[in-house]
Parts: structure tokens; C-alpha cells; sequence
């Protein structure tokens, strides 16, 4: 029986970058340690608000339809088409995804009184009660993850982050959404 294999553990980034620069000699190292750092943080975060939402019992894409909902304000209600645009999903996959949280009382589906062919997808009173304890849990575990900046600190690396990501936005306008050609 063949002995189960370590999990690979991912290089220091110094060592990935000096890597990239051995193999690429045009690489401008301090580009990629932020991009690199920023890739990880992102990946590290949603396995832990993955973890937060989990003991919860929900899933990280059910937050994100909770919390498009609440973005939406009271009486956080949304039809289908319009959540799977914010979120970047194909309607067949908003769909699916709706029947799951009705399943599990998060969300309500019903026709429109004004229009009934048209749908709308609404918080529950649960729906809600998840979402403000996956808040409460975040924000204790955000608190934690910047505990060693200043006030200072903090604000600087808010709009330096911000920068960041509006020249994403200017420069690729659709990469908030679904990728659609790639296949």
C-alpha cells in the first residue's frame, strides 16, 4: 500500500519570487511580492470566512446571495436575473442556488404581486439572523487580521488597496463578473 503523500506546502514568497526570477529574468521582484502577498491573503481569507460561514451552516456562495440581498436594503428583495448579474452567475446557476437556500429557509421565492411572471427572491427573518452572526464573526476575525497596524496604517493600506483596484476596474471592466469565452 503506497504511503500517504505530504500536502505540498507552498514556497516562501521570497523563495517563489527569487524562482520567478531565475526562470524569468525580466521580473520586477517587488511587483510580484505584492501581487503575490495579495493573491495568498485573498486565498487565506476565504478559507476562513469559509470556515466562519461553515459553522454557520452555510455555504460561501449562500453568503454572497445573502449579502447581495442585504446590500439591496430593505425590504432586501431581488429578482433572480438581477442576483445572478451581481454575482457573476449564469441564471440556470442562480437558480440552482436559490432552490438550495429556499430548501433551507434562508431566502423566499414568490411571483410578484405587480407582475406575476416576474420572481422575487427575498431574505428570511433566519436568512438575516445568518447573515449578522457571519458579520459578527468576520469582524472579530478582520479585527484580529490587522491588529499590528496603526489607525494610520490602516487608512493608508485602505486607499493604497483601493488604487489597486480601480485600475483593475478601468482596465478590465468585466473582471467582477463571470469570464465568458475561455472554454
Amino acid at each position: 500500500m503506497p504511503e500517504p503523500q505530504e500536502p505540498s506546502v507552498e514556497p516562501a514568497l521570497d523563495e517563489q519570487i527569487a524562482a520567478y526570477q531565475r526562470e524569468f529574468r525580466d521580473l520586477d521582484p517587488q511587483v510580484e511580492k505584492v501581487v503575490s502577498a495579495l493573491g495568498r491573503l485573498n486565498r487565506r481569507m476565504n478559507v476562513a470566512y469559509g470556515r466562519q460561514v461553515a459553522e454557520l451552516g452555510i455555504t460561501n456562495p449562500e453568503w454572497e446571495v445573502l449579502k447581495t440581498l442585504v446590500l439591496a436594503g430593505a425590504p432586501y428583495r431581488m429578482g433572480p436575473s438581477e442576483l445572478a448579474k451581481r454575482l457573476g452567475l449564469t441564471p440556470a446557476a442562480m437558480t440552482h442556488r436559490i432552490d438550495r437556500m429556499a430548501a433551507e429557509g434562508l431566502v423566499t421565492r414568490d411571483r410578484d404581486e405587480t407582475n406575476r411572471v416576474r420572481v422575487i427572491v427575498e431574505l428570511t427573518d433566519e436568512g438575516r439572523a445568518k447573515w449578522l452572526e457571519a458579520m459578527r464573526m468576520a469582524t472579530a476575525f478582520e479585527e484580529e487580521l490587522l491588529q499590528d497596524l496603526t489607525a494610520t496604517e490602516r487608512a493608508l493600506l485602505g486607499e493604497l488597496l483601493i488604487r489597486l483596484l480601480r485600475r483593475v476596474e478601468d482596465t478590465q471592466p468585466d473582471a467582477g463578473g463571470r469570464l465568458t469565452g475561455l472554454d
